[in-house]
């Protein structure tokens, strides 16, 4: 078997997985090594890629994985509360924000693809090789600081879920959901393709919840028609003339797009084994793009589903009242995911309502804390070229997530997870842009990616989404640091 080339990165380790030439037999290429380099090392090359000749559906089903792991920060409980407040208040008017802020994902999801697989080195360690020393340590910081903020939302959300669907106090189920570790310990032992598929099923679970929710029960059916005006021919002039709807789509905007995917997704499109010539490397943003266009079309359509759901069973109402007598009110300020398990099933007539929704939150939670673990490594390897087994990574993330959730609910007697939403989306905000644009930079250049460089569309695209994006967050961060401080005055 003839060796190919390798590309090496700047100490001269292999930077990117080792294959056989595009004529060989698959069963013939051999599982090598990652190089000590290579971020994710467990994961890195795992996944071999048949030849040209085993046709496009074969090809394809190889590529197919790393977007999906993306595509769960896209509907996070981060996303959940700011699809369910657009659509109580405004019915289907943000739609066409959710669509926007999906394709900018898009957007940058493929660039930070394309730039695993064309330097075979992912964003973090890209940051660290080209940028100023003194900038490594920082960059870090503010990474794991977002992760963390991340896990916070996702802990929350499985934690809420918990709480719903079992009447364990909301306390006791953060502390369920800091034992995660132990499965996700588990999982990064099995494989790339097991995650994949867990990951997917988990994907599913909230498609499926959502679809029953929308169309099959029946005190729900959106008028289609609606749907799509709504979400293609936007009505700007109401959007501008409402501040308040201003500000919600600033935050299904800045809950959309999430740092820590940018460099996630970097390194694991590496999972695959992939060869090092032009031919076979255009073959593979070719497909990590459509990977990237289909997991995230399917994000979409979760987020969508829940602001229409949102629009179909809240918006004109003040509020309901419950089977036990108690009266909720809806206003901007509702703690909506508790509002909607609550309220679905006295609202739609269908006890199976609030058990779907708490059922695919739980899916949600789960999902993205498995990425985000995943992220933690890459960005720590990456920044610091540390490598620290898979147990302390983990808790080291988990503690700083869980201790200030643990600590924020044991101390205020009705917490409010929008809230605490709200502080985890202000972290995020602040170091999004640090991740952007490094990005962009190092996709744009011809002496980073040769010619697999940006082409026109992407780097105008892709600079677009960075101006839009950072001049939201910094236009509303002010509001959403005052909203964040609600946590801390109980």
């Amino acid at each position: 078997m003839a060796q190919p080339s390798l590309k090496t990165n700047n100490e001269g380790a292999p930077a990117g997985p080792i294959v056989g030439a595009p004529g060989e037999d698959w069963a013939d290429v051999k599982v090598l090594k990652a190089a000590p380099g290579n971020s994710l090392g467990q994961l890195h090359g795992t996944v071999a890629i048949p030849p040209i000749s085993r046709g496009f559906v074969r090809t394809w089903w190889a590529f197919v994985g790393p977007a999906i792991l993306i595509s769960v920060g896209y509907m996070d409980p981060g996303n959940w509360s700011t699809d369910l407040a657009g659509g109580a208040q405004y019915q289907y008017h943000l739609l066409w924000v959710v669509a926007l802020s999906s394709a900018m994902a898009v957007i940058l999801q493929i660039c930070a693809a394309k730039l695993g697989v064309a330097t075979g080195r992912d964003l973090a360690q890209l940051s660290h090789d080209r940028f100023w020393k003194w900038t490594r340590l920082p960059n870090w910081i503010s990474a794991e600081i977002a992760i963390a903020a991340c896990d916070l939302a996702e802990a929350l959300g499985s934690a809420l879920a918990i709480n719903l669907l079992f009447g364990i106090p909301l306390f006791w189920a953060l502390i369920i959901t800091a034992f995660d570790v132990v499965l996700l310990l588990t999982l990064q032992g099995i494989g790339v393709r097991m995650i994949e598929a867990i990951i997917t099923v988990l994907v599913l679970t909230i498609g499926v919840c959502y679809v029953i929710e929308i169309f099959v029960l029946p005190a729900t059916h959106p008028d289609m028609a609606a749907v799509a005006r709504a979400t293609f021919a936007p009505n700007l002039k109401t959007f501008f003339a409402h501040r308040d709807m201003l500000f919600i789509a600033m935050g299904i905007v800045g809950a959309t797009v999430m740092p820590h995917n940018l460099y996630l997704h970097s390194a694991l499109v590496q999972s695959r084994r992939l060869q090092a010539d032009d031919a076979s490397i255009r073959r593979a943003i070719r497909y990590n793009t459509l990977d990237s266009l289909l997991a995230l079309t399917a994000a979409f359509v979760v987020n969508a589903a829940i602001l229409v759901l949102a629009g179909l069973v809240f918006f004109g109402k003040a509020g309901t009242t419950l089977p036990d007598g108690r009266h909720i009110i809806f206003s901007g300020d509702s703690d909506w995911i508790r509002v909607a398990f609550l309220t679905l099933t006295p609202l739609l007539g269908a006890g199976v309502a609030s058990l779907l929704f708490a059922v695919a939150l739980l899916a949600s939670g789960q999902s993205s804390t498995i990425t985000g673990t995943l992220a933690g490594q890459v960005v720590m390897e990456g920044f610091m070229n540390w490598r620290i087994r898979p147990w302390v990574r983990r808790l080291f993330t988990r503690v700083l997530a869980i201790v200030p959730a643990i600590l924020l609910v044991a101390f205020s007697d009705k917490p409010n997870v929008n809230n605490l939403l709200n502080l985890s989306q202000v972290l995020l905000a602040i170091q999004l842009p640090l991740a952007m644009v490094p990005l962009m930079i190092f996709t744009s250049s011809r002496k980073v990616m040769g010619v697999h460089r940006n082409g026109w569309f992407l780097m105008i695209a892709g600079w677009a989404c960075c101006i839009i994006i950072t001049g939201l967050d910094i236009y509303g961060l002010p509001s959403a640091i005052h909203d964040a401080l609600a946590v801390f005055r109980g």
